[in-house]
């Protein structure tokens, strides 16, 4: 191309090349279309593949201001030098597929789309402050820098498309996307960011649909997304986030669906407190959680947790505000929920706390039984609390002992061998009767009568059921030791 058939406005773009020379053509006082700040973006692929060069200078495209006309097509080239076209407008979506570039700035530039899948950049791409009006395609790409999508807006064209695509990308660095705002859905799944995902005060928003789908998202730190305001299903199924998952003060919504998937993930810290309550379905089941923040204000109607292992959870809560966790799950009865919860308790020193949520756990498996297990159930509830209240079973041994005796002193039964019977004493008869195996030689030796017998037989059973129960809870007790 030569320099002859250029604009005024391309030959200052094509004389700064050679040295790397930033041009501003906002500086002419024209309108962002006028003919003084127009570009065509066939001048720019001649300059971006073969560019005059000079002897010790870095050439590279530093355009600002820029109205670029045309398609930018660089599929599959090889670009050598830096290419930075800030705060332009695109007439038509570039075309970078499978291009590789040194560098590439975008930033605070206004796009109908951007076709860049499989593109490799050795250093950073910048879509800053970008405004876009279609897909922004980036799936497969390899950048070697990080990733920035600060604040930008992306609006899809047709709403069943994904408005950003992502998947299999490969980001050496971070991901950058604080304040971010998407109306549509974004596809990050299978992608690897070897740094951290920051998408604090994003927008994400696809109702009825996806807004986020990551599924197996690989990341080497952290997933930042503080007062992230998302309508539409966030999926992290199958994620591995080392770090922490921070959805501090974020509102998920995703009406008569799920707002939420984290299920099979492996993550080192989930933070999910100080936002309002979901609204829409939470989905954590099989997943690995180091430690698990949850706040339970933020818990929606359903919660589903089978199979979720976490080693801590915070903050400590009452037994109350915990176990309604539990039970809302669709499953009618999950011990493995309770022996986390129970563990997580013992693990902050709170053995009491444990011990009723083990209580809870026993009620909940009741109700799964027959009829007569649900009867057994109530008696072993009513008298020891499942092993888990060993106080009551003393309580009803004094009580029985205390009716058992002052019966048995206003009504003696007769000895049966009065010249060897020992001298009588109701206190230690009824506790003969009571106690099973133990003998104090009460029972053996006088035959209660009448009325006085029915409750002998009232408190030898009783003791039977008392000692059974009291066996029952032991044995839990030394099991879970």
């Amino acid at each position: 191309m030569e320099i002859n058939d250029l604009t005024p406005a391309e030959q200052r773009v094509w004389r700064a090349f050679a040295t790397g020379t930033a041009v501003d053509l906002r500086d002419t006082g024209a309108d962002d279309r006028a003919p003084e700040r127009t570009v065509r973006a066939r001048v720019l692929r001649a300059l971006l593949l073969n560019g005059p060069h000079e002897p010790g200078e870095i050439a590279a495209v530093k355009l600002a201001g820029a109205y670029v006309t045309g398609v930018l097509d660089l599929r599959y080239a090889t670009v050598d030098s830096v290419v930075r076209l800030s705060q332009c407008h695109f007439d038509t979506a570039p075309d970078l597929s499978g291009a590789q570039l040194k560098y590439l700035n975008l930033s605070d530039s206004v796009l109908p789309g951007l076709s860049a899948a499989r593109v490799r950049v050795d250093g950073s791409l910048r879509l800053t402050g970008c405004r876009i009006d279609g897909s922004v395609h980036l799936g497969g790409s390899q950048i070697a820098g990080a990733l920035f999508l600060e604040r930008a807006r992306l609006v899809a064209a047709e709403p069943e498309l994904p408005v950003l695509r992502l998947s299999q990308i490969t980001v050496e660095d971070d991901l950058c996307a604080p304040g971010l705002h998407t109306e549509g859905g974004i596809r990050l799944g299978g992608a690897r960011v070897a740094g951290s995902v920051n998408l604090e005060d994003a927008r994400l928003s696809h109702p009825g649909g996806t807004a986020l789908d990551a599924e197996s998202l690989d990341v080497g730190t952290n997933v930042l997304g503080r007062r992230l305001r998302a309508e539409g299903r966030i999926d992290l199924r199958g994620a591995r986030i080392p770090g922490r998952l921070d959805l501090l003060r974020t509102t998920l919504s995703n009406p008569g669906n799920t707002a939420l998937r984290a299920s099979s993930v492996v993550i080192g810290e989930l933070w999910l407190r100080e936002g309002p309550r979901i609204t829409g379905r939470l989905n954590l089941r099989r997943a690995q959680i180091e430690q698990l923040d949850l706040e339970p204000e933020m818990l929606p109607d359903e919660v589903r947790i089978l199979d979720l292992t976490y080693t801590f959870l915070t903050p400590h809560e009452p037994v109350e505000r915990r176990l309604p966790m539990l039970v809302r799950d669709g499953t009618t009865y999950d011990p493995h929920g309770y022996e986390q919860l129970t563990a997580a308790y013992r693990r902050s020193g709170d053995d009491h706390a444990a011990r009723r949520v083990q209580l809870a756990k026993q009620r909940r498996h009741r109700s799964t039984l027959s009829w007569y297990g649900r009867l057994w159930g109530h008696v072993q509830d009513a008298a020891v609390g499942y092993g888990f209240r060993p106080l009551r079973a003393f309580a009803w041994l004094l009580s029985l002992l205390a009716v058992g005796s002052v019966a048995f002193a206003l009504d003696r039964p007769p000895a049966l061998k009065p010249a060897e019977a020992p001298e009588f004493n109701p206190v230690f008869f009824a506790l003969d009767l009571l106690v099973p195996v133990i003998s104090f030689g009460q029972e053996a030796a006088y035959a209660p009568e009448g009325w006085s017998q029915w409750l002998s037989y009232v408190l030898v059973l009783a003791g039977w059921i008392l000692a059974t129960t009291i066996l029952a809870g032991v044995t839990r007790t030394v099991s879970r030791q």
